[in-house]
């Protein structure tokens, strides 16, 4: 096992048997500019303290796997530039050569899992990307959620990528999808979406016991939560679809691949909404946290 370093409220919520949420760091350093990537990181923070459980942002500093950022350590990494997306390809890597990376959804699973964490909030997973039948660009986060068992609570799958074929692998990989409180599945921006979830379930406490069950079962993986943007956030699906095409058409003209794809895609629909994608993403991420703490104390209860 790796040495973790935990930062002191995550060592100590560890010690009392205390609820812990995971969260990513690839929202600080891949989603938004600085100053607002540490304080939408702080404002989440807050909100998962709110709802009453510990945050633990994970992140790789210096060779170091860090579950829990001090105040210090969230404001290097927010303003720290070249820094690494990290999933399970590089995670190890990173570590072993003394690099700084942020983790995405996958490499915070296996970081929250190696530290004793059960949830994880996020924005959105990764998925099958619209072309991927050319590409075979599929992230890694579907994979992850087979085999890594913690709960991802996120708004569904990010709303830039092909929904159908990502749930469609996610049903294949025999992950749980359950849409929280409604039964149609979000679509990231967007509460609704014309795609019926596989599950739907409307306590925290109901998604806790799924999780502990599988456990119980002996079956491999997590869940992932599907949780509405909230109404008053959202930016409708219809308005939506010609800007996610139009940034989709000028990714491909640029020849933009691999991991740059997400990162450009988002940074121009940001550009192309005026700002409203990020507030939408802001007002998700936030929504997400506050019902993960909800879930990881159902599961210390």
């Amino acid at each position: 096992m790796i040495p973790i370093t935990y930062s002191a409220d995550v060592s100590a919520a560890r010690a009392a048997g205390e609820a812990v949420v995971a969260l990513e760091s690839t929202i600080i350093t891949h989603g938004m500019p600085f100053p607002q990537n540490v304080e939408t990181a702080r404002l989440v923070e807050t909100d998962v303290r709110d709802a009453g459980a510990v945050p633990a942002t994970i992140a790789v500093l210096d060779g170091a796997l860090h579950v829990g950022l001090e105040g210090d350590e969230l404001d290097a990494l927010g303003q720290a530039q070249n820094v690494a997306k990290l999933s399970r390809a590089d995670i190890a890597a990173c570590i072993a050569t003394g690099g700084t990376g942020a983790t995405t959804v996958a490499a915070t699973m296996i970081a929250a899992h190696l530290a004793g964490i059960n949830v994880f909030a996020t924005g959105g997973i990764g998925g099958v990307h619209r072309g991927a039948q050319d590409s075979f660009d599929i992230s890694a986060d579907l994979q992850e959620l087979a085999q890594t068992p913690v709960t991802v609570v996120g708004a569904g799958a990010k709303a830039i990528l092909d929904l159908p074929k990502t749930f469609e692998v996610l049903e294949t990989l025999g992950v749980p999808v359950i849409a929280y409180g409604q039964d149609a599945l979000p679509a990231f921006w967007s509460a609704t979406s014309d795609m019926v979830a596989p599950l739907r379930m409307d306590t925290p406490e109901d998604i806790a016991k799924a999780q502990q069950t599988r456990t119980a079962m002996g079956l491999k993986g997590g869940q992932l939560v599907a949780n509405p943007i909230p109404h008053a956030a959202e930016i409708p699906a219809d308005v939506l679809a010609p800007i996610i095409t139009q940034a989709l058409t000028e990714a491909d003209a640029q020849g933009v691949s691999a991991k740059a794809v997400t990162p450009f895609l988002l940074g121009r629909i940001f550009e192309l909404t005026d700002g409203r994608s990020l507030t939408a993403n802001i007002a998700l991420v936030r929504n997400n946290a506050r019902l993960a703490a909800q879930i990881a104390i159902a599961m210390v209860k």
